[in-house]
C-alpha cells in the first residue's frame, strides 16, 4: 500500500470523520446500567467477545465481501452483502445506526472519488432506497476504492470500532486515556488475527447474544448519553 492511499483510507477511519458513530455506544450504555459493566477489565472481555463472537464474523465478512465487490466491479454483489448484513442486524437500534453511518461514508467517498462508478453507483441506490448502505459493506467499497488491501481493509474496519467502543466507554465508565490505550494495545492481536481468517471464512455468522441483548434494551433506558 503506497502513502496516498493509506492517507486517502485514514481519512474514512478517523474518528473525526463525520459518519456519526460518536452518538452510538452498541449496547454499552445499556451494559453500564445494568451493572454488567463496572471497569476496564469487564470492559476488555465485553468487546473482546464483540469482535469475537459478532463484528468478526458477521460485519468483517461484509467488509471483505464489499471490498471483492468494488475491485471485480460487481455492483449486485455488493448490495447482495448489504441485505444479507441487514437481515442478520436483528436489533433495530443497531441496524439504523449502521444505515445511517454507511449513508454518511458511501455519500462522501462518492463525491471525493467521482472516477470511481461503483461508488456512485451503490450511492445512488441507497439514496434511492434500494440499498440500505450498511456501514461496514460503504466502508469495504470505500477503502477498495482507496486501493486498501482486503486483509487491512477489514483490520482497519475492526479497529475503527473498537476506537468507538473504547471512546464511548470512557464516557460511562471509570476508564481514563492510558487505560483505554492499553486496551487498543490489547485488542490489536485480537483483530489481527480476526483479519487473516476472515480472509478463508464463508458466510457471515455470528454469536454475541449477551451484546445483541443490551443493544436491544437502549431504547428503554430512562436517561440515555447514546442513540444506541
Amino acid at each position: 500500500m503506497d502513502t496516498l492511499a493509506l492517507l486517502e483510507g485514514l481519512r474514512f477511519l478517523d474518528s473525526f470523520f463525520p459518519s456519526g458513530g460518536y452518538a452510538f455506544s452498541s449496547g454499552l450504555e445499556a451494559a453500564v446500567q445494568a451493572g454488567a459493566l463496572t471497569n476496564g477489565e469487564g470492559l476488555s472481555r465485553y468487546v473482546e467477545d464483540l469482535l469475537r463472537g459478532g463484528l468478526g464474523k458477521r460485519e468483517a465478512v461484509a467488509v471483505r465481501e464489499a471490498h471483492d465487490a468494488l475491485v471485480s466491479n460487481d455492483l449486485a454483489r455488493a448490495l447482495t452483502i448489504d441485505r444479507d448484513l441487514d437481515a442478520m442486524k436483528i436489533g433495530r437500534d443497531s441496524r439504523l445506526a449502521s444505515r445511517q453511518m454507511g449513508r454518511q461514508v458511501i455519500r462522501i467517498s462518492a463525491e471525493h472519488m467521482p472516477v470511481c462508478k461503483l461508488l456512485r453507483q451503490f450511492q445512488a441506490k441507497v439514496e434511492t432506497g434500494h440499498a440500505f448502505g450498511h456501514h461496514a459493506v460503504a466502508m469495504g467499497l470505500t477503502l477498495a476504492a482507496c486501493e486498501w488491501p482486503r486483509r487491512e481493509t477489514v483490520a482497519g474496519y475492526l479497529y475503527h470500532n473498537a476506537v468507538g467502543l473504547v471512546s464511548a466507554a470512557m464516557k460511562l465508565l471509570p476508564v481514563g486515556q492510558r487505560e483505554a490505550q492499553n486496551l487498543l494495545h490489547r485488542w490489536t492481536a485480537v483483530i489481527d488475527k480476526l483479519s487473516e481468517e476472515v480472509l478463508l471464512s464463508g458466510h457471515m455468522s455470528f454469536w454475541s447474544p449477551v451484546q445483541d441483548i443490551y443493544a436491544m434494551r437502549h431504547h428503554r433506558l430512562e436517561s440515555r448519553l447514546f442513540r444506541s
